[in-house]
């Protein structure tokens, strides 16, 4: 504990140092052509697809976790019996 608390002054300074280096930072003078621009729309479009897919996936775990319900359970009746398998021939029908 004492060894964060003589860590803080140290860090808060380096964060002090890097802000002021940053803000005094000249001009880059670079190019960005229009595929760049393309390049970086892509990734947050795919970026917003890929949490809507999550979001989506798990809509209902999510509903019911934040209502506190558990999830409903499927009766008995409404499960396909399973067909017995043969180890030798696998499911193949003769």
């Amino acid at each position: 504990m004492i060894r964060l608390m003589r860590a803080a002054p140290k860090s808060a300074l380096l964060l002090a140092v890097f802000c002021t280096l940053a803000g005094l930072a000249t001009e880059a003078q670079a190019y960005l052509d229009p595929s760049t621009g393309s390049m970086i729309m892509s990734a947050i479009v795919g970026l917003f697809a890929t949490i809507g897919l999550a979001v989506k996936t798990y809509w209902y775990k999510l509903k019911n976790l934040l209502k506190g319900k558990k999830p409903p359970m499927v009766p008995d009746s409404q499960v396909a019996p399973r067909q017995p398998v043969d180890p030798v021939q696998g499911n193949q029908k003769s």
